[in-house]
């Protein structure tokens, strides 16, 4: 199946709501090998200002691949996912992510560009508190390979 250029605009609608837990956070940062201590360490979080311990801030990725997960599973996308390459990632903060957050993440196609025999996808994926406070914006862009590829 081809990607289809109406894919473009389409919009995914926030999902289930995802809990950001300190250990969740401590096992980012060690997985991504911070070494703040504000992402370990509550006290050391907090006098550095933030309310509890802060994820590191690539630690949205993991609520935006939520949203992303619609998209790729979206059975009109034509989305072949074994033939995905992830070419690029973007984050906007407009906050830190602490521990006690509950954040969902909305999608938007933004840009649906043919490519040989397969095509680039550009998302934007909008992260908020379940009570909408904006939190980070992310940019993905992946490459679905053709069949011939």
């Amino acid at each position: 199946m081809t990607i289809s250029p109406e894919l473009q605009g389409r919009s995914y609608p926030a999902g289930p709501v995802y809990d950001v837990g300190r250990e969740k956070i401590r096992e980012f940062a060690t997985a991504v090998k911070a070494t703040s201590a504000a992402h370990f360490d509550v006290e050391a979080a907090r006098a550095l200002g933030y309310a509890d311990l802060v994820a590191p801030p690539t630690f949205a990725i993991i609520v935006a691949q939520r949203a992303d997960a619609q998209l790729v599973s979206d059975p009109e996308s034509g989305i072949d996912f074994s033939r995905v390459v992830h070419a690029d990632q973007r984050f906007t903060h407009h906050r830190p992510i602490v521990a006690g957050d509950r954040l969902v993440a909305s999608l938007q196609v933004d840009s649906v560009r043919s490519m040989g025999g397969g095509a680039m996808i550009t998302t934007r994926a909008e992260i908020t508190t379940d009570d909408g406070e904006p939190v980070a914006t992310t940019t993905s862009s992946i490459l679905v390979r053709g069949e011939e590829q």
